[in-house]
Protein backbone atom coordinates (compact mmCIF):
# COMPACT_ATOMS: atom_id res chain seq x y z
CA UNK A 1 0.00 0.00 0.00
CA UNK A 2 1.42 3.94 -1.18
CA UNK A 3 2.33 5.81 1.83
CA UNK A 4 -0.77 8.37 2.55
CA UNK A 5 -1.55 11.80 4.44
CA UNK A 6 -4.76 13.26 5.25
CA UNK A 7 -4.87 16.87 4.38
CA UNK A 8 -8.09 18.48 5.99
CA UNK A 9 -10.84 16.28 4.44
CA UNK A 10 -9.01 14.95 1.68
CA UNK A 11 -6.56 11.63 1.66
CA UNK A 12 -3.33 11.34 -0.37
CA UNK A 13 -1.11 8.89 -1.93
CA UNK A 14 2.57 9.01 -3.15
CA UNK A 15 2.25 9.65 -6.75
CA UNK A 16 5.68 10.81 -6.94
CA UNK A 17 8.71 9.54 -5.04
CA UNK A 18 11.12 12.47 -3.85
CA UNK A 19 14.48 10.85 -5.56
CA UNK A 20 12.14 10.60 -9.04
CA UNK A 21 11.84 14.65 -8.48
CA UNK A 22 15.37 15.33 -7.52
CA UNK A 23 16.40 13.66 -11.14
CA UNK A 24 13.82 15.74 -12.81
CA UNK A 25 15.27 18.73 -11.37
CA UNK A 26 18.77 17.96 -11.96
CA UNK A 27 17.72 17.36 -15.63
CA UNK A 28 16.33 21.10 -16.12
CA UNK A 29 19.08 22.25 -14.30
CA UNK A 30 21.83 21.07 -16.41
CA UNK A 31 19.50 22.54 -19.36
CA UNK A 32 19.98 25.50 -18.01
CA UNK A 33 23.78 25.39 -17.31
CA UNK A 34 24.09 24.91 -20.63
CA UNK A 35 21.63 27.72 -22.11
CA UNK A 36 22.92 30.44 -19.65
CA UNK A 37 26.54 29.08 -18.88
CA UNK A 38 28.08 31.90 -21.26
CA UNK A 39 25.88 34.94 -20.23
CA UNK A 40 27.65 38.31 -19.29
CA UNK A 41 24.79 39.56 -17.12
CA UNK A 42 23.21 36.66 -14.37
CA UNK A 43 20.10 35.91 -14.95
CA UNK A 44 17.14 36.62 -12.38
CA UNK A 45 15.39 33.46 -11.68
CA UNK A 46 11.10 34.65 -10.46
CA UNK A 47 9.59 32.03 -8.32
CA UNK A 48 5.85 32.26 -8.31
CA UNK A 49 4.75 32.47 -4.74
CA UNK A 50 4.11 30.29 -2.55
CA UNK A 51 4.19 26.87 -4.53
CA UNK A 52 7.36 27.23 -6.51
CA UNK A 53 9.82 27.68 -3.49
CA UNK A 54 10.74 24.27 -3.05
CA UNK A 55 11.65 23.69 -6.55
CA UNK A 56 13.27 26.90 -7.20
CA UNK A 57 15.51 26.37 -3.87
CA UNK A 58 16.37 23.09 -5.23
CA UNK A 59 17.26 24.22 -9.05
CA UNK A 60 18.90 26.75 -7.95
CA UNK A 61 21.66 24.51 -5.83
CA UNK A 62 21.72 22.75 -8.98
CA UNK A 63 22.93 25.69 -11.36
CA UNK A 64 26.32 26.48 -11.82
CA UNK A 65 26.15 30.30 -13.79
CA UNK A 66 26.29 32.91 -11.36
CA UNK A 67 22.40 33.99 -11.05
CA UNK A 68 19.96 36.23 -9.02
CA UNK A 69 16.75 34.76 -7.31
CA UNK A 70 13.65 37.14 -6.68
CA UNK A 71 9.78 36.09 -6.02
CA UNK A 72 6.23 37.45 -7.12
CA UNK A 73 3.09 36.35 -5.17
CA UNK A 74 -0.15 35.20 -7.35
CA UNK A 75 -3.09 33.41 -6.96
CA UNK A 76 -5.52 31.57 -8.71
CA UNK A 77 -7.31 28.76 -6.60
CA UNK A 78 -9.37 28.27 -3.99
CA UNK A 79 -9.32 24.47 -2.67
CA UNK A 80 -8.16 22.10 -5.44
CA UNK A 81 -9.89 24.57 -8.49
CA UNK A 82 -8.51 27.38 -10.59
CA UNK A 83 -10.81 30.29 -9.98
CA UNK A 84 -10.21 31.80 -13.13
CA UNK A 85 -8.60 34.97 -12.01
CA UNK A 86 -5.25 35.86 -11.29
CA UNK A 87 -4.44 37.84 -8.27
CA UNK A 88 -1.17 39.64 -8.07
CA UNK A 89 0.03 40.45 -4.34
CA UNK A 90 3.65 40.95 -4.85
CA UNK A 91 5.88 42.15 -8.02
CA UNK A 92 9.08 42.98 -8.78
CA UNK A 93 10.82 46.12 -7.12
CA UNK A 94 13.94 46.98 -9.43
CA UNK A 95 14.90 47.44 -12.63
CA UNK A 96 15.13 44.06 -15.07
CA UNK A 97 15.27 45.85 -17.95
CA UNK A 98 17.92 44.45 -20.31
CA UNK A 99 18.31 41.10 -18.55
CA UNK A 100 17.48 37.04 -18.93
CA UNK A 101 14.48 36.61 -16.94
CA UNK A 102 13.52 32.60 -16.20
CA UNK A 103 10.30 32.43 -14.19
CA UNK A 104 10.20 29.61 -11.83
CA UNK A 105 6.12 28.28 -11.51
CA UNK A 106 5.58 24.91 -9.41
CA UNK A 107 2.94 23.73 -11.67
CA UNK A 108 1.22 24.77 -15.75
CA UNK A 109 -1.95 23.90 -16.04
CA UNK A 110 -4.67 26.30 -17.83
CA UNK A 111 -1.59 28.66 -18.31
CA UNK A 112 -3.46 31.45 -17.28
CA UNK A 113 -0.95 32.09 -14.25
CA UNK A 114 1.63 31.80 -16.80
CA UNK A 115 0.43 33.66 -19.29
CA UNK A 116 -0.38 36.73 -17.08
CA UNK A 117 3.43 36.31 -15.58
CA UNK A 118 4.75 36.75 -18.78
CA UNK A 119 2.70 40.02 -19.98
CA UNK A 120 3.85 41.72 -16.22
CA UNK A 121 7.71 40.32 -16.91
CA UNK A 122 7.62 41.37 -20.67
CA UNK A 123 6.53 44.94 -19.79
CA UNK A 124 9.92 45.61 -17.98
CA UNK A 125 11.25 44.86 -20.95
CA UNK A 126 13.60 42.64 -20.15
CA UNK A 127 16.28 40.81 -22.90
CA UNK A 128 14.62 37.81 -22.73
CA UNK A 129 11.95 35.64 -20.85
CA UNK A 130 11.05 31.66 -20.56
CA UNK A 131 9.52 29.79 -18.55
CA UNK A 132 10.75 26.70 -15.86
CA UNK A 133 7.68 24.62 -14.43
CA UNK A 134 8.20 21.47 -12.19
CA UNK A 135 4.60 20.24 -13.30
CA UNK A 136 3.29 20.64 -16.60
CA UNK A 137 -0.10 19.44 -17.72
CA UNK A 138 -0.20 19.65 -21.65
CA UNK A 139 -4.23 18.47 -21.51
CA UNK A 140 -5.19 21.61 -19.83
CA UNK A 141 -3.17 24.06 -21.45
CA UNK A 142 -5.23 27.04 -23.16
CA UNK A 143 -2.06 28.75 -24.68
CA UNK A 144 0.52 28.63 -27.62
CA UNK A 145 2.69 30.34 -24.87
CA UNK A 146 6.32 27.45 -25.23
CA UNK A 147 7.12 25.81 -22.05
CA UNK A 148 11.14 25.87 -22.63
CA UNK A 149 11.92 24.23 -19.19
CA UNK A 150 9.91 21.21 -17.90
CA UNK A 151 10.41 19.04 -15.34
CA UNK A 152 7.75 16.64 -15.93
CA UNK A 153 4.78 16.51 -17.83
CA UNK A 154 1.38 14.91 -16.09
CA UNK A 155 -2.45 14.44 -16.38
CA UNK A 156 -5.23 15.96 -15.08
CA UNK A 157 -4.61 15.14 -11.17
CA UNK A 158 -4.85 17.12 -8.26
CA UNK A 159 -1.57 16.94 -6.41
CA UNK A 160 0.47 18.04 -3.57
CA UNK A 161 3.73 18.30 -1.99
CA UNK A 162 7.03 19.76 -2.65
CA UNK A 163 5.53 23.48 -2.37
CA UNK A 164 1.95 22.50 -3.48
CA UNK A 165 -0.86 22.76 -1.59
CA UNK A 166 -4.36 22.19 -0.67
CA UNK A 167 -5.73 24.97 1.23
CA UNK A 168 -2.07 25.43 2.53
CA UNK A 169 -1.43 22.29 3.46
CA UNK A 170 0.70 19.73 2.34
CA UNK A 171 3.74 21.92 0.92
CA UNK A 172 6.35 20.49 3.57
CA UNK A 173 5.79 16.91 1.93
CA UNK A 174 9.07 15.61 0.11
CA UNK A 175 6.95 13.70 -2.29
CA UNK A 176 4.07 14.67 -4.39
CA UNK A 177 0.99 12.74 -3.54
CA UNK A 178 -2.34 12.34 -5.76
CA UNK A 179 -6.06 11.99 -3.95
CA UNK A 180 -6.49 8.52 -3.31
CA UNK A 181 -9.30 6.73 -5.25
CA UNK A 182 -10.83 5.23 -1.93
Amino acid sequence: MKQRVTLNDKTFEVMIPAEEIDKAVAKVAEQLNADYASTEKAPIFVGVLNGSYMFLADLVRKTNFNNEVTFVQISSYEGTQSTGTIKQKLGIDFDIEGRDIIIVEDIVETGHSINHMLSYIKSLNPHSVEVCTLFFKPEKYLYELPIKYCAMEIGNEFIVGYGLDYDQLGRNLKDIYVLAND
